[in-house]
């Protein structure tokens, strides 16, 4: 009696499938659409980060595969110079424990970093590094910078450079 109603189920399975199967879709000839789409997949952008070279501030242009956050421009300041950079000589007061990075808008154009460090405890260069690689990455250019850590406060400042 099972084995009757298994073939039935089966059965009426099958039926569905091959009703599914031819729902009414007419082939067609092939639809002209124009020229297939070229170009980079994602668009390709750069940012600048304030490195140091020979005890002065120096602007470099990386490329990055598309938009980033302040905070992540200036995680990359705190990372350091990429290996052929370095053959360039440059370097970055930034510690790498300065980061995870904030930055605040606030009204006015004004713009706050927070560290993850004492500000005071970095060097003016330091300071000079994110403040100008911050106002670089601002979608507008900010009035002045403030950099902010573990209750410390340096600022607000321009960028000199």
């Amino acid at each position: 009696m099972r084995t009757g109603l298994a073939r039935r189920v089966l059965a009426a399975g099958l039926i569905s499938l091959v009703a599914v199967a031819g729902c009414g879709v007419r082939p067609s000839d092939v639809i002209p659409a124009g020229d297939p789409p070229s170009g980079a997949v994602e668009p390709i952008t750069t940012i600048t980060l304030y490195l140091v070279e020979n005890d002065r501030l120096s602007a470099v242009t990386r490329p990055v595969g598309g938009p980033l956050f302040q905070a992540d421009t200036l995680a990359l300041l705190a990372a350091g110079p990429t290996a052929r950079e370095q053959a360039h000589g440059l370097t970055t007061d930034v510690p790498p424990e300065a980061g995870p990075f904030t930055v605040t808008a606030m009204p006015g154009r004004d713009l706050v970093v927070t560290l993850s460090t004492p500000a005071d405890e970095l060097s003016a260069l330091a300071v000079e590094q994110i403040v100008c690689t911050a106002a670089a990455a601002a979608s507008e250019r900010p009035a002045q910078v403030t950099v902010i850590g573990a209750g410390q406060s340096v600022g607000p400042r321009n960028c000199p450079g």
